[in-house]
């Protein structure tokens, strides 16, 4: 037998971006944002602390330029050649 009752339930609406405040809602329905996480462990400087940062789409690809532009800095005398031919892929996991 179902026992059919109304349930008042939480669900997400919208995710607002940590950095600009804008919400993450596109217009075609859904929300679109990026998620950077970290979970520092023993022996890190930062043991036990947990972070979450949600970010829009401007402020996703605002923050992966920095960090791109930051690998450039950071090789910038290194030797190895290949080291700079991937940047434009940078981070990306797949893509179309």
């Amino acid at each position: 037998m179902k026992v059919i009752e109304k349930v008042e339930v939480e669900g997400v609406t919208d995710v607002v971006c940590d950095v600009c405040k804008c919400s993450t809602e596109v217009p075609a329905g859904g929300l679109q944002f990026a998620t950077l996480k970290a979970h520092w462990g023993y022996g890190s400087e930062h043991d036990g602390e947990l972070y979450e940062l949600h970010l829009c789409e401007g402020c996703f690809f605002g923050t992966l330029a920095y960090l791109r532009q930051e690998r450039r800095t950071q090789n910038m005398f290194s030797e190895d050649l290949d080291s700079h031919k991937d940047d434009e892929r940078f981070g990306m996991s797949a893509g179309d």
